[in-house]
């Protein structure tokens, strides 16, 4: 009986500690509530009871230590990678994947597609952006890249050639055409 009467006195002063700063400061108390009445809320609301928790991911099928299965990173190269063809963006699926699925490559998997998901998707929205500009002012953006060109080293310029010629600048093709024209008349 002693032992539970110490170990209840225990409990009461740690207790007591831990809540009389918290009492002390009525910000925090009131941020406390906030949150309890959020978690109430969130717990008893009819939404919760209607909606299914969101799917488990088949294990078998998602890369080791992820959630990301193969066909979601397919969608997101064919989504984000318009520019190439189907060979190309299968090219870099294939890389990508044989890199995921390397044992080495185990502690980064994760930041990998991380890293990859997030290029893949600033790619595309600045091709969505390049493709909702006028005209005139890609014809501009033509005529700034033509001027650019003489400050190039000729490596540089053989290799950018290379690039618009077949299609791998990541720009809309319409865009790419000006600038090789561009490009072919300096």
């Amino acid at each position: 009986m002693g032992r539970y009467l110490r170990r209840g006195v225990l409990f009461t002063l740690l207790f007591a500690g831990v809540a009389a700063p918290a009492a002390a400061d009525p910000i925090l108390m009131f941020l406390i509530g906030i949150a309890r009445d959020m978690l109430i809320n969130h717990a008893t609301s009819p939404e919760r009871a209607r909606s299914p928790a969101p799917p488990m991911p088949d294990l078998q099928r998602v890369y080791p230590g992820t959630t990301v299965e193969p066909d979601h990173l397919r969608r997101l190269i064919d989504d984000s990678f318009l520019y190439l063809g189907d060979g190309q963006r299968r090219e870099i699926f294939e890389s990508l994947h044989s890199a995921l699925i390397n044992p080495k490559n185990a502690a980064v998997r994760g930041a990998m597609i991380e890293y990859f998901a997030e290029k893949a998707l600033t790619v595309r929205a600045a091709q969505l952006k390049l493709a909702q500009l006028p005209w005139s002012e890609k014809q501009r953006m033509a005529k700034e890249f033509k001027a650019e060109l003489a400050a190039l080293p000729a490596q540089e310029q053989i290799e950018l050639g290379e690039l618009l010629r077949s299609g791998l600048l990541p720009v809309p093709s319409d865009l790419n055409q000006l600038l090789l024209a561009a490009f072919e008349a300096r």
